[in-house]
């Protein structure tokens, strides 16, 4: 798979220069879709704009998404002929958008769409993600069909919990892309 292949989902507000995807981004030349609106999501807008990114694709891609991302890829996934050209994603730290707290920020996004991914992909949780509680975490990746990662206490697994390059998640997304 060449680096253009391996698509980036960053959540609401995007992710800043210091985030680990944007770091992959530049290091690894993974291409990143880019969302019309990173303030006011419509989960409609988003939905669309990640169809067309893998139609023009030509080929199989790889997912790397993070908080919304990872909402947006199960949401995506539920509603898609095209969801067969993906061939794994690497799903870190969803927002759980049916808290109320997060839902009065994001409507629109729930009910979060909880049918089993038809790609291979694993989940990486953190046990004090402000977002998502742990419990909460597994329980989307078994209705997804993903594999756990418990990543520990790493917060949202974002730029404030000082990963950098996150070497640890690339080695899962690489081995996500052997398996493919």
């Amino acid at each position: 798979m060449k680096p253009s292949d391996v698509l980036l989902l960053p959540g609401w507000q995007n992710s800043g220069p210091g985030h680990w995807q944007s770091l992959w981004e530049t290091r690894h030349g993974y291409r990143r879709v880019e969302q019309h609106d990173w303030i006011h999501p419509l989960r409609g807008d988003w939905t669309a704009r990640l169809e067309e990114t893998v139609v023009d694709a030509g080929g199989p891609v790889l997912l790397v998404a993070h908080s919304l991302g990872c909402i947006l890829s199960a949401w995506w996934a539920a509603h898609s002929a095209n969801a067969c050209r993906v061939q794994g994603a690497l799903l870190v730290a969803p927002g759980d958008v049916e808290r109320s707290d997060l839902g009065a920020q994001l409507p629109g996004w729930a009910p979060i769409a909880l049918r089993a991914l038809p790609f291979a992909s694993v989940l990486v949780g953190s046990r004090n993600d402000p977002y998502c509680s742990f419990e909460r975490a597994r329980s989307l990746a078994q209705a997804w069909g993903a594999d756990f990662v418990d990543c520990g206490e790493r917060g949202h697994i974002n730029t404030e919990s000082g990963l950098g390059d996150w070497d640890e998640g690339h080695g899962w997304l690489q081995r996500l892309a052997a398996r493919a």
